[in-house]
This record gives structure tokens, C-alpha cells and sequence, in this order.
């Protein structure tokens, strides 16, 4: 009997390219659980080799992941061949590619020493090949109902039991004293819910992967060895050929784990105190800091504007006699640029640009965090949260049009049709260029990893389709908006801006304000980017989303305090160098990525540090075109509201 389920992914993807407002459509894909009865198929789906660490290893050795039939692993492959399963694109773009296998799995039938297929040969080249990827602890990916196949660890902190997804494809001699092993027998370990009557789900899968020289078929039949002694499996040779019997014993066992909470044993935090702590502990800096520079501007504020006023009408009532408007200058210097403040800075065409993508990063950012937050992107939704930030990025089009052109017209800019074309196309185009480039390496790794040419081909039909004439709608809607009018009026001739001290050189001031947005999130960037490199399930999207508040809020008090002191300074630049005073976080998360490298990583082949160092400088420059729209947006605000509140003849 075929098991009870249906797949409605296909048109919950078309409903989000229609309707982006359907927020119950981002749970359903991985949520939907599927029934069998007793003896019913139940497929065993293979991904990609990926590097891992192990235990005795702190480092990942290798960037790229490797296709499951790749030919020198000679893994058995289904007799009619394997097919490729239906992926969403995000899971595409990260490298997955599941496929069928020639396991023959029955629901709660056990079954001990199966024979997956004939004997295997090695080569010399391919033995050479696999036993490197041993060496570099690849570990092998089988889903089973969406659910990874794992390996049980326990955590030295607390002795709690949790699982890893995936196992390793050998084992290696720390020491280095013997050759590499290569696993060859697999007792997979399912646990099983009873939903209903005669209808169970799949709620855990453990593999302990073993190896024997003595695995073999005889007559059609599979014999194993009694026992599996590791460090005495199978070697392959790298000067004769190796023949290998691959193996595999199934065991199923009740449980009590539902099936909504399946995934609560991959999701595993070692030692969340010392999270918890971080967290609290760069809260509690950022508000005392966000505290610290509302009081403080609050209060020169008050005076500072309530001085000018008195000394406006005192200068009224003694008919300009230029005695208190030297003590005005004397006393401070942000009004005397109220007729410079507000001219257009240079290059505002290329400005508008960045903080209209900036405003759409800033949106589709903010969103998926929520939605994730809220539990609609499931991490049994494999690649869906990837899926949804390029669409949501896409559908943001229309606000980086319309942010971009509402900000040029504030400019007084007058190349439309520039701005037009700019905004949907110079950061994407930039961005797909690296991205390609950097595929290429993986391409040449032979690598899964590399997207396909047709995948590529669909990132651009979307980008055309879907957010470029949104961005032409947007920028459209902005130009014909109206203009946003200034509290102060501008002169002819620009005022001459005075010589500052060192602090306030560009670099120095940059440098100081872009570690305080960094500080707020490096505690949740070393997760995110060990769930990356150590193909780690992250969920942690509540502290995530505490930690994008928190960077929010620092971005825009101490840029808006750093150019506070630049308009007392008489330096009316404050467009350009708002955005670039937050942006320069991103500098820190470039270097940050750097030291990351040098303490977890170790690559073995140049190839692999391209790519980290490639990936690490483009993630870094969006964040630095995102913290630096917050940075410039909340200066905007800031410049517009304490001009707005002095009297100006």
C-alpha cells in the first residue's frame, strides 16, 4: 500500500511568487507528515558527502561537498538508476542533491545483513580519492521521510544525548599510525510513532556505520562478519585493486516522540548558558549605550535649541547688532551649517542607489527573521528558508524602488532614467557576478555544490520577471511623489568647513562606531557560521531576532551621536559619511570571518580558501550596504527633526 501523503509544495511556491501575504503557506511543506502501515516502502533518499568535524578534530578540512554517485565511492546505485528528487531552489543553491537509493526499507519489518548490491572495485586512483575524504572526516547525508540519518553524541558539559545529522564515511587514525577504514556496513535504527490505528510516522533514524572484510554474497545471499572491529575493516588499497561488499541491517523500535517534536533531538546548543549570558550581556551594553546617547543628545539638544531660539528673538529685538550671534558661533556649530546641510552630497545617484537596495536587504532581513520566529520556516523545510529570503528579496523591489527614488528627488537629482535602471540591476549584477565566479571554483572541484546553469537561468528569470518591474514601480511611484521639504533653505555659495580634530578624520570615526553594531551581534555570527561550515541545524531564530533588534538600535544612536559631533564640528558631510560610519561593521564581520578561519578551519586546497574568503567579502559587503542605510536613515531623521525645531530667517 503506497503511504498515505501528498506534496503540495509545487503550489505553495506558486502562491508565494502570487501572494507573498500568505504567511500559513511557509509551514506546510516539511510539516505535513506522511502514514504508513505495517510493511509499506518507506524510501531511503540519499544527499551529498559533506565535511564535517569529529570527535579528536576541531577543524573542518575541505569547503566543497561531493555528489553521493560520485563514481570512485562505487556506491551501490538503484537498478533502473537514481532519479533526483524535487528540491526547492533554495536547497539548490546550498548544495543539496537527494536522490534515490537501493535501500529497501519496510515499516516496523526488521531485517539484519542485506546486501545493498554485488561486490564493488576500487581502483588505485579511487581508493587514493576515498581514503583522502576519510581522512578529511566526510560524512554521508540519507534522509528518511525528510528526516536526516544521524549519529548519536553526548554532550561532556551535561551528559545530555542528542544526534548529529549524518555519519562518516570511515574512520581515521588520529594518530595517524594506521590507514584509513572505510565503512561498509551500516545498522540503521528507526524509531517509529504510532499516529492512529494501523498508521505510524517516522520520528528518529540512527546510523552506526561498521567495517568487515568478511562482508560478502554468497549464492544471492549476504554474510556478515559476527562483529565489526573498525581499526580492522576494510583498507583500501592504493596499489591493487579492492573488491567491497556493501551491507546494511534495519531495526525498528516504538517510541513516545511525536512527530511535531522529532527534530528537538538534532536541535542541540552545547552548553546555553554561556549563550544566555552573551546575549544578556550585549543587551544590557547596547541599551545602556542607546541610554547613554538619547540622554546626552536629548539634553544638549534641549538647550542648545532653546538657546538659539532666545538668541533669534534677542537678535530681532536689537536689530542685528552682531553681538550675540558671535556668542552663537562661540557657543556651538550645528546651526551655523543650517544653510549647508541639506545640499546634495556628491554622487547622489549612486547613493540613492545603495540605500535603495539597502531599504530592500533591510526588508527582506527583517521579514524572514519574523517568519522563522513565528515558526513558518521549519527546519524540516529543507532550503525553504533560502527560498523565501530570494523571493521576499525579490518582492522588496518595489520598496528599494520607491526608497531610492524618494531620496534622489530629495537630492534634486535629475537622472531618472539612470536611477531607474540602476537600482534593479547594479547590486544583483554585482552580486551574481562574484557568485558565478565563485561557482566556477566549485565547478571545478567537480564539487555538488556548483549550481547548475538552469538553476542560474531561474535566479534570473525571477530577477526580471519579478523584481525589476517592481522596482520600475516603485521608483516610478517615488518620482511621483511629492517633494519632502527641508526646515531650512540652502545657500548659493557652500559654507567653508573648518579643519577637525583626529577623531573625526573619516577612518578614525569609522572604526570607532562600526564595532559597536558588530559587538551586538558576533555571539550569533559564530553560530550562524558554524551551522554553515559544520553543516549544523540552526534554530536559534528568537536570539536572532533579539540580536537584529539590538544592531538596529546601535547602528542608528552611534551613528546619529558621531555625526552630531561632525555638524558641531562645521562639517555638513554628514551624507556619505553616515553611511559609511555604520557600515564599517561590516569590516569587523570581514575580519571577525578571518580569525573564524584561522581557529576552526583548515582548509587543505587553495581552492577552499577562495571560496571562504570570496563568500565571507560578499556577505560582508551586503552588510555593510544594510547597516549603512540604517546608519544614514536614522541621521536623515535626526538632521530633519533638530533643524525643524530652531527658528532660521
Amino acid at each position: 500500500m503506497a503511504p498515505h501523503t501528498s506534496n503540495p509544495l509545487p503550489a505553495i511556491l506558486g502562491a508565494l511568487v502570487l501572494a507573498p501575504g500568505l504567511a500559513s503557506a511557509f509551514y506546510l511543506p516539511g510539516a505535513a507528515p506522511t502514514s504508513y502501515q505495517i510493511n509499506d516502502r518507506v524510501p531511503l533518499h540519499v544527499n551529498h558527502l559533506t565535511p564535517a568535524d569529529a570527535p579528536g578534530y576541531r577543524r573542518v578540512q575541505s569547503a566543497f561537498s561531493f555528489d553521493y554517485y560520485r563514481p570512485e565511492f562505487h556506491f551501490c546505485q538503484p537498478k533502473d538508476g537514481p532519479k533526483d528528487q524535487s528540491e526547492s531552489l533554495g536547497s539548490i543553491l546550498f548544495g543539496d542533491r537527494i536522490q534515490t537509493s537501493p535501500f529497501e526499507l519496510y515499516m516496523g519489518k526488521n531485517e539484519t545483513c542485506k546486501a545493498v548490491c554485488e561486490e564493488a572495485t576500487f581502483g588505485t586512483q579511487d581508493a587514493r580519492t576515498v581514503n583522502l575524504r576519510i581522512l578529511q572526516n566526510y560524512n554521508l547525508n540519507w534522509l528518511i521521510d525528510g528526516l536526516p540519518a544521524g549519529q548519536e553524541r553526548v554532550d561532556s558539559t551535561n551528559g545530555e544525548n542528542f544526534e548529529t545529522p549524518g555519519f562518516p564515511l570511515g574512520l581515521a587514525d588520529p594518530e595517524g599510525k594506521k590507514p584509513p577504514v572505510l565503512n561498509n556496513h551500516y545498522d540503521i535504527v528507526i524509531d517509529y510513532h504510532k499516529a492512529s490505528k494501523d498508521m505510524y510516522r517516522v520520528v528518529g533514524i540512527l546510523v552506526y556505520p561498521g567495517s568487515s572484510m568478511e562482508n560478502k554474497v554468497v549464492d544471492g545471499k549476504a554474510q556478515c562478519a559476527a562483529s565489526n572491529d573498525q581499526m580492522q575493516g576494510v583498507v583500501l588499497s592504493e596499489e591493487s585493486p579492492t573488491k567491497v561488499t556493501y551491507t546494511y541491517s534495519v531495526y525498528w523500535r516504538p517510541s513516545s516522540t511525536s512527530f511535531a517534536t522529532r527534530w528537538d533531538r538534532y536541535l542541540h546548543v552545547y552548553d546555553p548558558r554561556i549563550h544566555w549570558l552573551s546575549l544578556i550581556n550585549s543587551a544590557v551594553i547596547v541599551c545602556v549605550l542607546v541610554g547613554m546617547v538619547a540622554a546626552i543628545l536629548i539634553r544638549t539638544l534641549r538647550k542648545d535649541i532653546a538657546r538659539y531660539n532666545r538668541l533669534d528673538i534677542a537678535l530681532d529685538d536689537l536689530s542685528g547688532t552682531g553681538v550675540v550671534e558671535d556668542g552663537v558661533q562661540e557657543d556651538s556649530g550645528w546651526k551655523l551649517v543650517h544653510g549647508d546641510v541639506f545640499r546634495p552630497p556628491k554622487n547622489p545617484l549612486f547613493l540613492s542607489i545603495l540605500l535603495g537596495n539597502g531599504a530592500q536587504l533591510f526588508m527582506m532581513t527583517g521579514f524572514t527573521i519574523a517568519f522563522a520566529l513565528l515558526g513558518f520556516l521549519s527546519p524540516s523545510s529543507r532550503g525553504f528558508l533560502g527560498t523565501v529570503m530570494i523571493l521576499l528579496y525579490t518582492v522588496f523591489g518595489f520598496v528599494g524602488g520607491y526608497v531610492s527614488s524618494r531620496i534622489y528627488k530629495f537630492f534634486g537629482g535629475d537622472a531618472w532614467k539612470q536611477l531607474f535602471t540602476y537600482t534593479p540591476t547594479v547590486l544583483p549584477a554585482a552580486i551574481f557576478s562574484i557568485f558565478f565566479l565563485l561557482n566556477l571554483f566549485v565547478w571545478a572541484r567537480g564539487a555538488s555544490g556548483a549550481v547548475p546553469f538552469t538553476t542560474m537561468l531561474v535566479l534570473v528569470g525571477i530577477w526580471f520577471v519579478i523584481s525589476v518591474p517592481l522596482s520600475f514601480a516603485g521608483s516610478w511611484l517615488g518620482f511621483k511623489s511629492g517633494n519632502i521639504d527641508t526646515p531650512t533653505r540652502t545657500n548659493q555659495i557652500p559654507r567653508q568647513i573648518p579643519t577637525s580634530g583626529k577623531y573625526m578624520k573619516p577612518i578614525p570615526s569609522m572604526l570607532v562606531v562600526g564595532i559597536l553594531p558588530f559587538g551586538a551581534i558576533f555571539v550569533e555570527l559564530y553560530f550562524i557560521m558554524n551551522s554553515i561550515w559544520f553543516s549544523k541545524v540552526y534554530y536559534m531564530f528568537g536570539f536572532l531576532f533579539v540580536c537584529y533588534g539590538l544592531m538596529i538600535m546601535t547602528c542608528a544612536a552611534t551613528t546619529v551621536l558621531m555625526m552630531y559631533f561632525l555638524l558641531c564640528a562645521e562639517n555638513y558631510h554628514w551624507q556619505w559619511r553616515s553611511f559609511c560610519t555604520a557600515g564599517a561593521s561590516a569590516v569587523y564581520v570581514f575580519a571577525y570571518s578571518l580569525l573564524y578561519w584561522a581557529r576552526t578551519l583548515g582548509f587543505a586546497s587553495w581552492t577552499g580558501g577562495v571560496l571562504y574568503l570570496g563568500y565571507s567579502a560578499l556577505i560582508s559587503g551586503i552588510f555593510f550596504i544594510l547597516t549603512g542605510t540604517i546608519g544614514f536613515f536614522a541621521t536623515w531623521l535626526f538632521v530633519l527633526r533638530i533643524y525643524g525645531s530652531i527658528k532660521v530667517d
